[in-house]
């Protein structure tokens, strides 16, 4: 029988100060890194004219599916060193390289600048994730664990979530470039509680250093576990989904939905999260999601904590389908809101549940290692939902290429004239062009009940489903072995 889980404080006052001071390490580099990332995939394919690269959906799509490689593929080997050479030398080197990442950006154009700014960051973010989670992991024990790694995601979420918020005030209608530079400013200021608080957790003095090369390939052979395996692949899934909700739905809201009711609320708050057009800006609509962590993430984790980490994380699973597909099955701004509320109560069922399990069966050692292979279902997930949604979304969602084949198809209007019309006027053009002398919203509306660009998501959704589905039946195979759960006792 499982002893009786302490309380909430109990449990998080019986943790080291390493473990404080990491926390807010990852608050200021999530402030930064959800700070540009709110803003990216907007600026990424607004016209020049309007401040932006001038990409393509598709463009964007590859830049985001190589920066999830280099993102989640690298603290696969970067855990190993970080082990090995030290956890301060592998933050300091995070923070320089993230530094010259959010500069580019800054000064990007075109789609090869824009690719390397987003290496750069992927890189630096990459070499950072292993020693914080390292620290953690090894502050952690069985019993106080569900709540350590809780309140670490909890923390995580309240720099995603002041990140849009200033990022919205900051960018005004398209001066993106500040918010880059705000960002290097952010992680600059990380070197000083590095520096000053942050302890190097203890290594053990009779290890053995082993080389660059032999780190590298015990990264390499130390996956052997085929059903550790299956379950981290078994959960790209959940990730296919989850960046989707950062990368295309700010794109799907800023095109598709009608937030006016929303905007007259929340000018009411701060008149600088709602643009001239009268709608929300798309960040904050996104910034629901770490305003719904905020909130219910530390209760949530102690309810989760009473049930088996499997249950949990299928249960979360479950909920984030229901929420990621109503976020953009709906053109209402107040729905799209209450389904990205109901997709992160799910992602606060899952997300840190599945860290809490590789934290707990890493060994002592390897702990910075092993929450790299964490990264494995994010790479895929994350490199592949771009890859495909890219390209979805320029063939069945993108409302400037609705326009003009609506404008060619069915009002009779010449091909080569609507193609020359600039992107930031095809809209106005289209209403012009409409009987009734129809507003802005009226004419997205129609080509909404034209072309349903609600089915991408549908599509999307449905990899989410295979991907519960899929753990499910792994969970039933597994329940009775332990393998799936760090606390096999708790099989109930």
């Amino acid at each position: 029988m499982a002893a009786k889980k302490q309380g909430v404080m109990t449990q998080l006052k019986s943790l080291d100060r390493s473990f404080w001071v990491v926390n807010w390490l990852e608050a200021n580099e999530r402030l930064a890194f959800f700070g540009i990332r709110a803003i990216l995939p907007l600026y990424m394919v607004y016209a020049v004219a309007e401040s932006g690269l001038g990409l393509s959906f598709t463009q964007k799509g590859v830049i985001f599916s190589i920066w999830a490689l280099v993102q989640t593929l690298i603290p696969m080997i970067s855990g190993g060193f970080t082990d090995q050479y030290g956890y301060k030398k592998s933050l300091y080197i995070a923070y320089t390289i993230n530094i010259a990442g959010y500069l580019l950006f800054a000064i990007a154009s075109g789609f090869w600048m824009t690719l390397g700014a987003a290496c750069l960051i992927g890189l630096g973010t990459a070499i950072f994730k292993p020693p914080v989670q390292g620290t953690i992991a090894k502050m952690t024990t069985e019993e106080n664990s569900s709540v350590a790694w809780g309140f670490f995601y909890w923390m995580v979420n309240v720099g995603g979530f002041l990140a849009p918020m200033l990022a919205a005030n900051l960018r005004g209608e398209t001066n993106w470039a500040i918010v880059f530079y705000c960002a290097a400013g952010v992680t600059l200021f990380n070197f000083i509680p590095t520096i000053f608080l942050y302890r190097e957790p203890d290594v053990d003095p009779n290890k053995e250093r082993k080389t660059a090369g032999e780190t590298f390939i015990e990264t390499l052979t130390t996956l052997k576990d085929k059903n550790f395996l299956i379950f981290l692949l078994i959960f790209s899934g959940f990730w296919f989904m989850f960046m989707q909700l950062w990368d295309l739905l700010p794109n799907f809201i800023d095109e598709w939905v009608d937030s006016t009711l929303m905007a007259d609320f929340l000018f009411k708050i701060n008149p600088n999260w709602v643009l001239e057009s009268g709608m929300v800006k798309p960040e904050m609509i996104i910034n629901i999601d770490a305003a719904a962590i905020i909130l219910l993430m530390i209760p949530i984790a102690w309810l989760t904590g009473k049930f088996h980490p499997m249950v949990a994380l299928i249960g979360g699973m479950i909920i984030s389908l229901v929420g990621f597909f109503g976020a953009g099955f709906f053109n209402v701004g107040w729905l799209v809101a209450l389904f990205i509320f109901v997709f992160a109560i799910g992602e606060m069922a899952c997300s840190p549940k599945f860290s809490e399990y590789i934290g707990l069966t890493a060994p002592p050692d390897k702990k910075a290692l092993y929450m790299g292979y964490s990264n494995i279902p994010f790479a895929i997930g994350w490199s592949l939902g771009n890859a495909v949604s890219g390209p979805l979304y320029e063939n069945f969602g993108s409302r400037a290429n609705f326009a003009r084949e609506y404008m060619v198809d069915q009002l009779g209007m010449s091909a080569d004239i609507v193609h020359a019309i600039e992107p930031t006027k095809l809209i106005p053009t289209l209403a012009a062009n409409l009987p009734g002398n129809p507003t802005l919203i009226e004419a997205t509306n129609v080509l909404w009940n034209t072309y349903n660009p609600w089915m991408v998501w549908s599509y999307l959704t449905a990899i989410g489903f295979l991907s519960t589905a899929g753990m499910v039946i792994y969970y039933i195979k597994t329940r009775h072995t332990g393998i799936s759960s760090a606390n096999p006792q708790n099989n109930g």
